[in-house]
């Protein structure tokens, strides 16, 4: 596709260098939206619970309609970046932005949830989530992405989000890198017509993805839940996708899953705009695994414990802890499992074997003790 190559090929060109990192705010995104005032409609939809503005950004004029919206988890950020490295492409490449404004119109929500984004929490500022207020609608957040899809009448949904760092692609040693999903639509999980159409679109992606990062591409599972704002649009008979940013060996930043995700986006857009997508190819959907929980953040094993003026070599599973200090976003290591062989796939793993480690209480194995072991080895 012609377009998906050269976003792929020259994606630094392309990529936005104000944005960077986990911690993507509303304060930092404000500039951007101001910038392209002069390129595509901007317009302020409402207010979230503590009255930040919540923007929408249409480009096109074209047929085909595109509805996405990104960090309505405050904490789920790589997607937001990847949506203004597609808004610079379609700005400074002409004929990709003659491509849009003839073919598409785009309505793109950068940031349903700032108040989330800013104290960097899943949930709003109601600690309500608002991936499980698409009926009730009991937040504002909620009642403004309902609107737009009501009044923007889309044919495609884009739905934007960030995934844990614990999930492997399939039953194997790689993560997850990129995940998507076409949700349910009824309990039964029913293959209806329109989920074969966004079956067919993350085919497509998948297939793309896997010249760049083979194995590291997950499905998720469709259980159904008419609370999430997925399965309630696609229940309403407009396919879905759920794009999920996971995990880049050695990208807790994420910079490198920025390239992929968007790059899936523009995938999914010039494949929309050069087909009719009628859902005849969707069969390939299910040729990406589901993804399993198979992975912590790091692994220290065959580490000398001492309990009860006993030693046993037992193995160390380690997640990160997000948490915003200062404006700035720290990875702290949290102790999941301690037991012996451990039957899990780590980011890292180090044999305290062979690194000649001392034993330690076992109380002791804390935050602390944690941060500063992991700072020498």
């Amino acid at each position: 596709m012609k377009y998906l190559d050269t976003f792929f090929n020259a994606y630094q060109h392309y990529k936005d260098p104000l944005l960077s990192g986990r911690y993507i705010h509303l304060q930092q995104i404000e500039p951007l939206i101001e910038r392209y005032k002069n390129f595509f409609k901007i317009k302020v939809l409402g207010e979230s619970v503590e009255g930040k503005p919540i923007y929408s950004i249409t480009l096109g004029n074209g047929p085909k309609k595109i509805l996405m919206w990104s960090q309505m988890h405050g904490n789920e950020s790589t997607t937001t970046k990847a949506v203004f490295d597609f808004l610079k492409y379609s700005t400074i490449d002409e004929d990709f932005n003659q491509y849009i404004m003839a073919n598409f119109t785009l309505c793109i929500l950068p940031m349903v949830n700032p108040d989330g984004a800013v104290a960097y929490t899943r949930v709003n500022s109601n600690s309500v989530d608002l991936n499980r207020d698409a009926q009730d609608r009991t937040q504002p957040e909620s009642v403004i992405l309902r609107r737009v899809f009501d009044s923007f009448k889309p044919e495609f949904c884009f739905n934007l989000h960030d995934q844990r760092t614990i999930f492997s692609a399939g039953k194997t040693p790689l993560p997850a890198t990129v995940s998507f999903l076409t949700p349910a639509e009824d309990k039964e999980r029913t293959i209806t017509k329109e989920r074969k159409r966004s079956m067919e679109i993350i085919g497509v992606m998948n297939e793309f993805l896997q010249k760049h990062i083979p194995g590291q591409v997950g499905r998720y599972d469709d259980g159904f839940n008419i609370n999430c704002v997925g399965d309630t649009f696609q229940s309403a008979q407009i396919p879905t996708i759920l794009f999920e940013s996971g995990h880049f060996p050695m990208d807790y930043q994420r910079e490198q899953t920025r390239k992929y995700i968007a790059s899936a986006m523009v995938c999914a857009v010039n494949y929309i705009g050069d087909h009719d997508i009628l859902g005849l190819q969707y069969k390939k959907y299910f040729d990406i695994p589901e993804n399993e929980k198979l992975f912590y953040d790091v692994i220290l094993y065959n580490f000398p414990i001492k309990e009860d003026s006993k030693v046993q070599h037992l193995d160390i599973a380690i997640l990160f802890k997000e948490s915003l200090r200062e404006g700035k976003l720290e990875f702290k290591p949290n102790v999941e499992r301690i037991e012996k062989n451990l039957k899990f796939y780590a980011h890292k793993k180090f044999d305290m074997n062979v690194l000649g480690t001392t034993s330690v209480e076992k109380y002791e194995i804390n935050e602390v003790f944690l941060t500063k072991l992991l700072g020498n080895i």
